[in-house]
């Protein structure tokens, strides 16, 4: 770990406890930082909080009184909360600085950056860049979303490892001097409007992965996205493209049937493992990233020709009766569930249904070709069942929660069909994580077996 004395002395509030604020909290304590915790949760029920209360720090649970902006010189939030927020609006006001704990793990790490954003995709290719330098001996460590968080990881951090690290707009938008080595803007897609208000605010956040990169850095972007390439004109980096579609000199791109990085073939597209033509893209973006690493063609032949997938991301759990279950819970928006029913040609169940963020439907629509019966539940099962119909699918089944859902789609189905958790929606309004949610499914195909 770095020696940095930048929170020695310093007032710092951390508002949110979770995995992500404990962390914080006891890393700014050993650097010397008089740190303030507050956490919505009640103290009595909040175990994390009683601890750092032990450890020496102050804690005010239960509510956010404007009282604990005094004197204070840095908030480090939780990603999750809001800027709307009471407390953050009046630190706005004040001039007084927010982060996350992304940037605490980047000012202390001794080992460089390799971090991924983007809409859909991240976690498939972080996973992928992960397992290449792995197997190609560069000794990478996993944080962010994906792994554990990066204020802990990077405390052990080596300058000849690897941080590979999954970063959302959320966290994003916390950073000031953040800077990876490599950094990988995979696609934009209209998301998380209810957080960031329009897609331009949220495209600016994804956007801050490049804001600090310089000549000696290297900025990974997919040339098919018209977004993305308008929000990296800016990067100092050095300029790294992917695409499927067209040919690329200096980029990442398909020749031939084959993988090819700046004109040297990699290996070709029918020896790979993973399943899907959109995993394409994520393929070609983390051969870009290993290969500017270091890492060797065989390592990367080698985890390409093996990887099948991440858990909850178009993940097979079992097969009952000759119906094929399938869990995607990670497909929190439309794209994520288009491209997944794009996968199958067979009959598809399609369970689906979540946190209603005010959007509607009709662009699933085109992508229920296949799909003879959609089971629906959470908040937007009603906004689901009209594209249903619009789809002109008869079999529509509203059921109260994911359970009940498993047992109603195995009725639905026949020999033959594919049953897919594929839910189009984050999933907070009954779930506290998408992992949840696809654990909950997968349990409920195992009680059908």
């Amino acid at each position: 770990m770095k020696k940095i004395s930048g929170y020695n002395g310093k007032n710092v509030l951390v508002l949110g406890i979770a995995k992500s604020g404990y962390a914080a909290a006891t890393l700014l304590h050993k650097l010397g930082a008089h740190v303030t915790v507050n956490d919505y949760k009640p103290f009595e029920e909040n175990p994390m909080a009683q601890e750092l209360n032990r450890l020496g720090m102050e804690v005010v649970c239960g509510h956010h009184p404007l009282s604990l902006l005094d004197g204070t010189d840095l908030i480090v939030k939780n990603p999750g909360i809001p800027y709307t927020n009471v407390l953050l609006q009046a630190a706005l006001q004040k001039d007084i600085p927010i982060i996350t704990e992304v940037e605490l793990a980047y000012e202390i790490s001794e080992a460089p950056f390799i971090a991924i954003t983007g809409s859909n995709g991240k976690t498939t290719t972080t996973t992928l860049i992960f397992e290449m330098l792995r197997e190609g001996q560069k000794k990478p460590i996993i944080a962010g979303n994906i792994g554990t968080v990066a204020c802990e990881v990077t405390q052990e951090a080596k300058p000849d490892e690897h941080v590979v690290i999954e970063l959302s707009s959320f966290q994003l938008m916390g950073t000031r001097v953040f800077r990876p080595k490599i950094a990988l803007f995979l696609n934009l897609f209209e998301a998380h409007l209810d957080y960031h208000g329009t897609k331009e605010e949220y495209g600016r956040a994804k956007a801050n992965i490049f804001k600090n990169q310089n000549e000696t850095d290297y900025s990974v972007i997919n040339a098919e996205d018209p977004e993305v390439m308008k929000l990296a004109a800016s990067t100092k980096g050095k300029k790294i493209y992917f695409s499927t579609k067209q040919s690329l000199p200096d980029g990442a791109c398909i020749q031939d049937g084959q993988l090819i990085f700046r004109g040297e073939p990699i290996m070709f597209i029918q020896d790979i493992a993973l399943p899907g033509e959109h995993n394409l893209e994520n393929i070609l973006a983390a051969v870009s990233a290993a290969k500017l690493a270091g890492v060797s063609n065989p390592a990367i032949q080698q985890v390409l020709k093996t990887f099948t997938g991440v858990k909850h991301r178009l993940q097979y759990v079992a097969t009952v009766n000759n119906r094929k279950f399938y869990n995607d819970s990670k497909a929190t928006n439309i794209l994520a569930t288009q491209k997944a029913l794009s996968a199958f040609v067979q009959p598809v169940v399609l369970l689906a249904g979540g946190l209603d963020r005010g959007n509607e439907f009709d662009e699933l629509v085109p992508y229920l070709q296949h799909t003879k019966a959609m089971v629906l539940f959470g908040q937007t099962a009603e906004k689901l069942a009209k594209a249903a119909y619009t789809a002109g699918i008869k079999a529509v089944k509203v059921v109260n929660n994911l359970e009940q859902a498993v047992q109603e789609a195995y009725r639905l189905s026949e020999e033959g069909d594919v049953v897919l958790l594929s839910p189009a929606c984050a999933s907070w309004d009954q779930f506290k994580t998408f992992e949840d949610r696809g654990d909950m499914f997968i349990q409920a195909v195992h009680k059908l077996v």
